[in-house]
Formats: C-alpha cells, structure tokens, sequence
C-alpha cells in the first residue's frame, strides 16, 4: 500500500513502547505490527483505516483497567488481527467496542468485558469479523444493535455468562454463518427485539440453556423451523431452540 511499517516492541529503543503510541505516528496507509508481549495500552480508532498486526493472540494482549481496551469509531476499513484485547477493569465496559466502522477483525480474542466481549452497532456498521475466540465475557460473547450489519464467520464463542452471540432491534442484520457457541452459561444464541439474521452452518453446543433462543417478532433466514436443518445442534439441556416473548428473564430483565 505504499506505508510504513512501524513495530511496537517491549523494551527496544529503537520500537515504540505501546500500541497506541505507533497509532499516534501512523499514516493512514502504515502497517503497525506489535511484537510479543503484554500491553496496559488503550486503543482509539476514528475515521481512518487501520492496518494493525499482532504476532499471534497468544503473544500479544493489549488490556486496559479504565476503559476497553480497542474502541473504533468510523473506521473505513483495514485490518486487526493477531491480538488478544483484555479488559480487567471493574466498570461496565467491552474488550472490543466497534461503532460505525467497516474493517475486518480476525485471528483475536475479545475476553472478561464486565458488558459483552464485542459489541458492534450503529446503521453504518458492516465490520467482519472471522476466526476469533470470544470469551468468559459477564454478559454474552458478540452483541450487535442498532442497525449493524456484521458478517461474522468461524468465531469461537464460549463461556460467556450470557449468550455466545446476541442480536437486538430492527435493522439489525448479522450473518451468523459457521460459528461455534459452546458452554455459554445462559443459550448459544438469541434473537430479539425485531431483529434479523442469517443463521446458517453454526454449531451450537453444551450451552446451559438452549441452542437458539427467538422471539415472535424477529425474523431469521432460514425461517424457524428449518434451523435444525441448516445448524448442527448438540447437548442444550432445555432444547435446541424456544420461540418467547420474555428471553431475558432468567437474568431479571
């Protein structure tokens, strides 16, 4: 593309020491590459591309105690991967917030948000998002609303405390296509509030409650009754999907 590449290195004189200080240094064509290592760091992306390469997101880990450790807002394309953004904070805040942005996330992990692990949203919001572990989050794993239209492929979602992944309000459309939600304390997927998805080739696993959990004004692609044909569904104690008007009452909401 044209840029740099500027490496971000524990203990180097001649690297930056944090992510966020190559961020700062970056043009908008510049790759940033973060060697091994473990960050207290904060990432804020607005209106720009972003090229940010991990060594691996069991090498890497960029947490923060304030904040959320990766916050996008408005980013109009690029790529993150390689990374593990860890949130150890005790307000309510997610690993990875994206709002309005359009890049593509893969090989990370999003873990311990106090809300959801990755909450995508807003009416311009398409990232993609593919190959992540996301996980032992206090609420559910992926949340999209408001009006976003992730695509999210090949993610692993498993013991978070609510819902692997999650989807609210109308406009919003995700597709779900061959992810795993596995041994989420509460179901491995809801759909709610008049929202609608793609659900296609996900398997849903050991979850303590259901498969798949809807409600009546939602509208899933395939149609309800033909979920069990196009998901693989094993071992949810309560059944493989449920249809109710109140899918947040074990939780008091």
């Amino acid at each position: 593309m044209g840029g740099k590449t500027l490496v971000v290195a524990p203990n180097q004189s001649d690297c930056f020491a944090l992510p966020s200080e190559a961020l700062d240094k970056a043009e908008p064509n510049d790759q940033i590459f973060i060697q091994p290592g473990t960050y207290e760091d904060r990432l804020v992306i607005t209106e720009r591309p972003i090229y940010l390469i991990g060594a691996g997101r069991d090498q890497v880990t960029i947490f923060s105690r304030r904040s959320g450790p990766c916050y996008l807002q408005k980013v109009s394309g690029g790529h993150i991967s390689g990374i593990t953004f860890r949130y150890v904070g005790s307000d309510q805040h997610s690993a990875l917030n994206i709002l309005d942005s359009t890049c593509t996330i893969a090989h990370c992990r999003a873990t311990e948000g106090l809300l959801s692990g990755v909450v995508i949203y807003g009416p311009d919001c398409r990232p993609t998002l593919q190959s992540n572990e996301i996980c032992y989050n206090r609420e559910s794993g992926i949340f999209s609303f408001a009006g976003a239209q992730p695509y999210l492929r090949e993610n692993q979602c498993f013991g978070n405390h609510h819902f692997g992944m999650a989807a609210r309000d109308q406009n919003t459309r995700p597709d779900f296509i061959n992810n795993v939600c596995r041994d989420n304390m509460l179901s491995g997927l809801l759909l709610f509030s008049e929202a609608q998805a793609l659900i296609l080739d996900n398997t849903l696993e050991n979850n303590t409650h259901w498969g798949v959990v809807l409600t009546p004004d939602c509208e899933p692609t395939p149609k309800a009754e033909e979920l069990l044909q196009s998901n693989t569904f094993r071992d949810n104690p309560r059944g493989d999907f449920t249809i109710t008007s109140k899918p947040l009452t074990d939780i008091g909401r």
